[in-house]
């Protein structure tokens, strides 16, 4: 793991001012109520002048950061700055009430437990040293708790081990908590910003599909005028050596073109399934054809089972869905891929077998969640983003998925099934 790295330096990590400056002023006043609740009503001594010192730094500070800092995100180097700040505040304020012994030394650990949720690591590991540096110290060195002195009562040193233990812990379990959910969130942000991408550009392709079959419908009756013109002047020229050539080229392209327009006309009619309705069996052909173009790979389509044919809607989530598992199946594939289609009238079943090295056990129950490594298919286990999206897709389309080893052809196997009322209730 290298510097930038550990502290996200090319994330560009911030913290929101709002939200730190409403933390700061919390802790400022609980901490003037505790310390005045201490003295004037509990009648503890304790050297209050210097524990209200203190706490205005932490106030003056605090007011700098809201009406001096014009900025509404604080990067993650000057959030963890005035983080650091607010800890060694209170650790001398905890310095002056009684060290590790004051109940509320359990706030030290606050601090770190806002920079794992909001920072990097790199400022997260810096905030939890000095915090359990702090704490040592604070189990060592301090002035007695306020009232202590006057009963001759002490905590037995057990005790506060165990208290310093405690609270070491319960730093390194928060911190690590709120680094992991930290983490899992931003990594479904990243999956759904992506999922939104994947459809806008499924519906852009569709809109240039229009598009290009409204610009060959408009440009046919031109093309054709060109070659109608073209062949009439091959009849005035005849067998002009000089024009002949050219008027050969020009006729002949203009054909070209014509059968390009033609194409993309008839292309268009396909693409109008995504508004209208196609069987599933038509669908899964089209999406293997579109893989045997580029793939030497054994695609084989076994739909004996298949006794409801019915029409579902062609929509981009059930394309990519399909087309993500499929190509998958033929990436990792040795040589076969089998895709069976079973449905009746209760039920729609698709198996896509592969005969790969099959899923890694290691992450199998986990095949659906984003950014998935597995330890012993790392580089090609087959079960990232792209994963993530098709089952996500799918799902919200009614179907259920299920990954096994299981499959037909003894490699990874991808089984996604639909009530077949729910599907049809989606068209």
């Amino acid at each position: 793991m290298n510097f930038s790295t550990l502290f996200r330096l090319e994330e560009n990590l911030n913290l929101d001012k709002n939200t730190l400056v409403a933390l700061r002023w919390i802790a400022n006043i609980g901490q003037l109520s505790a310390i005045g609740l201490v003295f004037f009503l509990l009648k503890f001594e304790f050297p209050i002048l210097f524990a209200i010192l203190i706490i205005s730094f932490g106030v003056l500070s605090n007011i700098y950061l809201q009406f001096f800092v014009k900025t509404s995100q604080i990067k993650d180097f000057y959030s963890a700055l005035f983080l650091l700040f607010d800890l060694t505040q209170l650790f001398f304020l905890l310095y002056l009430t009684g060290g590790i012994s004051n109940p509320f030394s359990i706030l030290l650990i606050i601090p770190t437990i806002v920079s794992s949720t909001f920072l990097s690591l790199g400022s997260t590991l810096i905030l939890g040293f000095v915090t359990t540096i702090f704490l040592f110290l604070l189990s060592v060195f301090h002035y007695p708790l306020p009232g202590i002195h006057e009963s001759n009562f002490t905590f037995p040193k057990y005790f506060l081990t165990g208290y310093f233990i405690a609270i070491l812990i319960g730093l390194i379990f928060l911190s690590y908590f709120g680094i992991r959910f930290t983490g899992e969130t931003k990594k479904r942000s990243d999956a759904a910003t992506v999922m939104r991408q994947v459809i806008a550009r499924e519906y852009e392709l569709e809109s240039l599909g229009g598009q290009a079959a409204a610009a060959a419908h408009s440009l046919g009756t031109p093309l054709a005028t060109i070659s109608v013109v073209a062949k009439e002047l091959k009849k005035e020229i005849g067998q002009n050596p000089k024009y002949s050539k050219d008027i050969e080229l020009l006729i002949s392209q203009s054909k070209r073109c014509g059968e390009i327009l033609k194409k993309i006309s008839q292309k268009k009619i396909l693409e109008d399934k995504f508004i209208s309705s196609v069987k599933l069996e038509d669908l899964l052909e089209e999406i293997m054809e579109s893989f045997e173009e580029i793939s030497e790979k054994k695609i084989k389509l076994i739909s004996k089972e298949d006794k409801n044919k019915i029409d579902i809607q062609r929509t981009p989530e059930i394309v990519y869905g399909l087309r993500n598992f499929i190509g998958n199946a033929v990436k990792f594939s040795s040589l076969n891929v089998n895709i069976i289609l079973k449905s009746d009238t209760k039920k729609i079943e698709i198996h896509i077998d592969d005969d790969g090295p099959g899923f890694a056990e290691d992450i199998i129950k986990y095949i659906g969640e984003p950014y998935i490594k597995s330890k012993e298919f790392n580089q090609n286990s087959g079960t990232g983003l792209g994963t993530f999206l098709g089952k996500t897709f799918l799902e919200r389309k009614g179907a259920k998925l299920n990954f096994s080893n299981e499959g037909t052809l003894k490699g990874a196997s991808v089984t996604i099934t639909w009530n077949t009322l729910d599907l049809e209730e989606t068209n």
